[in-house]
This record gives C-alpha cells, sequence and structure tokens, in this order.
C-alpha cells in the first residue's frame, strides 16, 4: 500500500490500509485513518489527525506551518474529518495561538485544484470550495456552502451554511446563511432556493427563508432590528433559528 518511494517518518501512524504514492512525505505527528489514499508528490506534516475515507491528489500540502509572521514553532493543531477529497495543489494550514491553536476541517467536503485553507479556519461538512478559493487566517464556513471559482475571504469572515458564492467574490464581510452573494466586495442577490430544494428543503420552508431575507435586506432594518423582528416572529422554526445564529454570531458586520 506504501510506495517504497514514500517517506513515512518515524512515530507516523497509518491504518493499515492507507495507500501512499511515491515521493510523498508523511510527518512523524500525523494520524491517517482507514481508506485514505494519497496520490504521489504530497507533503503532509503535523500535528495533524485525518480521518477515514479522505483523497489527497499530487502536490498538495497539508498541515504545514502557519504564513502568520506571529507563529513561532509552537505546536498546533489540523483536523480533518472523513471522505474529503483535496485536488491537486491544495494547501491547509495548522492553527495558531491567536486563536484555538487549531483548523478544523469536517467531512465530505471538496477541495478543488489550488484551494488554501489558512490557519484557524472551521469548515463544516458537505463544503465545496472550486478552483483557486482562497480562504484566509480565523475564516469560518457552515455545512452545505458552494464558494465558486478564485473567491478570496477575508481573515475573520463567517460565511453561514447553505451559502452560495460566484466566481470572482471578494467577501470582507459576513454572510448569513441562505443567501446567494457574488462581486467584489460581496453583496447579497436572494437565497439560494435551488440548493436548497436539492437538500431536501420544502416549499414552506425556502418560503419563510426567503421572507426572513426581505426582513434582513428589503426593509432598510438594521441588523440587530432586523433579529429582534425574526426573533418575534419564527423564533420557533428551525430553519430560521440557523440563520438568526449566523446574523448573532457575525463579528465583522454583514454583507449588504
Amino acid at each position: 500500500m506504501i510506495d517504497p518511494r514514500a517517506i513515512i517518518e518515524h512515530g507516523a501512524q497509518l491504518a493499515d490500509d492507507v495507500k501512499v504514492g511515491p515521493w510523498s512525505y508523511i510527518g512523524a505527528d500525523v494520524v491517517i485513518g482507514p481508506g485514505t489514499e494519497i496520490a504521489s508528490h504530497v507533503v503532509i506534516k503535523g500535528p495533524t489527525i485525518m480521518g477515514s475515507g479522505n483523497r489527497v491528489f499530487q502536490f498538495s500540502t497539508i498541515g504545514e506551518e502557519c504564513q502568520d509572521k506571529k507563529y513561532a514553532g509552537e505546536p498546533t493543531r489540523l483536523e480533518i474529518g472523513d471522505n474529503n477529497v483535496f485536488r491537486e495543489g491544495s494547501t491547509v494550514h495548522r492553527g495558531t495561538i491567536q486563536d484555538e491553536w487549531l483548523t478544523k476541517i469536517g467531512s465530505h467536503n471538496l477541495f478543488m485544484v489550488n484551494t488554501h485553507v489558512a490557519h484557524d479556519c472551521v469548515v463544516g461538512d458537505h463544503v465545496i470550495l472550486a478552483n483557486n478559493v482562497a480562504l484566509a487566517g480565523h475564516v469560518h464556513v457552515g455545512d452545505h456552502t458552494i464558494l465558486g471559482g478564485f473567491t478570496a475571504v477575508h481573515q475573520f469572515c463567517h460565511i453561514g451554511s447553505h451559502v452560495m458564492c460566484g466566481a470572482g467574490t471578494v467577501v470582507l464581510k459576513d454572510i448569513p446563511a441562505y443567501v446567494m452573494a457574488t462581486g467584489n466586495p460581496a453583496q447579497p442577490h436572494g437565497i439560494n432556493s435551488e440548493g436548497l430544494k436539492r437538500r431536501g428543503f420544502t416549499s414552506e420552508m425556502i418560503r419563510a427563508i426567503r421572507q426572513a431575507y426581505k426582513t434582513i435586506y428589503r426593509k432598510k432594518l438594521t441588523t440587530v432590528e432586523a433579529l429582534a423582528v425574526l426573533e418575534a416572529e419564527v423564533e420557533s422554526l428551525p430553519e430560521i433559528q440557523l440563520l438568526i445564529s449566523s446574523l448573532t454570531d457575525s463579528t465583522r458586520g454583514i454583507i449588504r
């Protein structure tokens, strides 16, 4: 399963069926779960824990130390879930002590060619980063979100679940859950209704989300005022609670 031309440092822990291609390097503080396939010319450093069923394509670098100039060699970590795909040239960096010492990636995500996940990012499940997407440090991306090619996300931005960003979007503020956004800087363009239909949201759910979107963006309310309306009118709907949470968790203000 491990090509003799690969370098596996003493201390690395690889499940018995892990495949490692030629000229790949696995560092000492790396744990890789079963069913994972590492192509040729891949570098994985640690401390990094990678779950099961992941695929890492050639020339990717996973678990490298971050590019933050404050980083001084601390043993920060990277945690990766299951069934993720990292296509050619993907880079994922470990965290910093300025946050939680951790970069964390969930499961069932697709990182296309030349994507970058910087230090201290948190990426949920079923996320797609198209070619050349770049996440700066401390960015959070919610579940089922799709970022179009060449999207760039400023540090500390939060992108909610079920968001869709068009190609070339520049994200400088937070994007609430369910919103479609595009532009430089990013601007809202309705809700991601097609994506919600594909994920089994009912017409009633989508209607409620669309109405909540209008409350936030069409009634000329501040975010605080819009939150008060949403909490009073639709507090019991879990789908709207997800939207409310993405607003209350915002630290940079939301796109307008």
